[in-house]
């Protein structure tokens, strides 16, 4: 928090430097090149918000700005431990409203000054608090954009890798077999409960070599060759 106190205390310390000088060394609505066509200093009364928003309802912007601050505060306190590309520019933004307070505070206006008249189109004259809140929302945007996409890109990659290291069930190739509406592996296999076949259902061993060569014997005791059994 040393750090983030030193940023908006110096963001404070140097708008409200630049205004003193400016409102000591020039009149209103005076005006001094700086860079020829390009930057000027045009010193003015602002009793609107940043750029002179706001103008008819100073109160209802010193309000919403009160409590802006204060949220803005409370949240750089819970989030200090974040990236300072957030912290940062967060301080900034704290520091240039602080800054802008104070004059409506003890002026009832803010002392705008700077002054591009590069653009046809740009008519607004700001100060270094004003600068410092829209250099630090920018930052900040920026940062939520590139932290978005990482994490849009880290999702991304995790999902490809989980797909790439799932395990895959090899598919049989189709055969002339199967093509031919032959049963599968699986319905090939014999089941327990298949009935037995003839074979299993009388239960007889073997036949043995003495079994196989009775019926040439004919019945036992019985000689073929013997004439008194003939007669």
């Amino acid at each position: 928090m040393i750090l983030f106190a030193v940023v908006i205390a110096a963001v404070i310390a140097v708008d409200q430097i630049s205004k003193i000088l400016v409102v000591q060394n020039m009149e209103e609505l005076e005006s001094v090149d700086l860079i020829p066509h390009v930057f000027r200093l045009t010193y003015i009364h602002n009793e609107g918000a940043a750029f002179g928003m706001l103008s008819d309802h100073r109160w209802v912007f010193m309000v919403i700005s009160t409590i802006a601050l204060l949220a803005l505060t409370v949240y750089l306190y819970r989030s200090r431990k974040d990236s300072k590309w957030f912290t940062i520019p967060l301080s900034l933004i704290i520091g240039g409203g602080v800054a802008n307070m104070i004059d409506r505070i003890r002026l009832n206006y803010v002392v705008d000054f700077c002054d591009f008249y590069l653009f046809p189109f740009w008519k607004w004259i700001f100060n270094i608090a004003d600068a410092c809140v829209v250099v630090g929302a920018m930052i900040i945007i920026v940062y939520l954009l590139i932290r978005l996409i990482r994490e849009f890109r880290k999702k991304g990659a995790q999902g490809t890798g989980d797909a790439q290291n799932a395990p895959t069930e090899p598919i049989p190739a189709a055969g002339p077999e199967s093509d031919a509406g032959e049963e599968t592996y699986a319905d090939a296999q014999p089941s327990e409960t298949e009935e037995p076949g003839p074979e299993s259902e009388s239960g007889s061993e073997p036949e043995t070599e003495e079994e196989k060569k009775q019926p040439e014997d004919g019945p036992a005791g019985e000689d073929p060759e013997d004439p008194e059994q003939d007669a």
